[in-house]
């Protein structure tokens, strides 16, 4: 499975849909993205997971990586989930404490 990635800006925060799996061979691709996103000067992001079928530790750590980033320039990094499945790894591992979560793209855009 491939991983695709959407970007599209609304408002001044950029959404990036995510499909297909994130795991340790295409969740590089996704941190390039984010990096390429911090580096252009995009702080404020909303990750649309609902299309993300399988998501590993590298996935996590590139989620991470990612939030840090843009909280070194006073941003966001806000996840769209509502998979059971993909909720529980975040509750496991502590971090659906550390990511704000919505269920809609929408949502999202309006908390931000």
């Amino acid at each position: 499975m491939d991983l695709t990635l959407a970007t599209r800006d609304v408002d001044g925060t950029t959404v990036v849909t995510v499909g297909g799996e994130i795991d340790v061979y295409t969740a590089p691709k996704l941190r390039d993205k984010i990096t390429e996103l911090v580096a252009a000067g995009v702080y404020d992001l909303v990750i649309d997971m609902e299309a993300v079928e399988f998501l590993d530790s590298t996935g996590l750590g590139v989620l991470v990586g990612g939030l840090k980033k843009v909280r070194a320039h006073d941003g966001s990094l806000q996840l769209v989930c509502t998979q059971d499945r993909l909720l529980k790894i975040f509750r496991i591992t502590g971090l659906a404490k550390v990511f704000v979560i919505h269920d809609s793209a929408e949502a999202a855009l309006t908390a931000s």
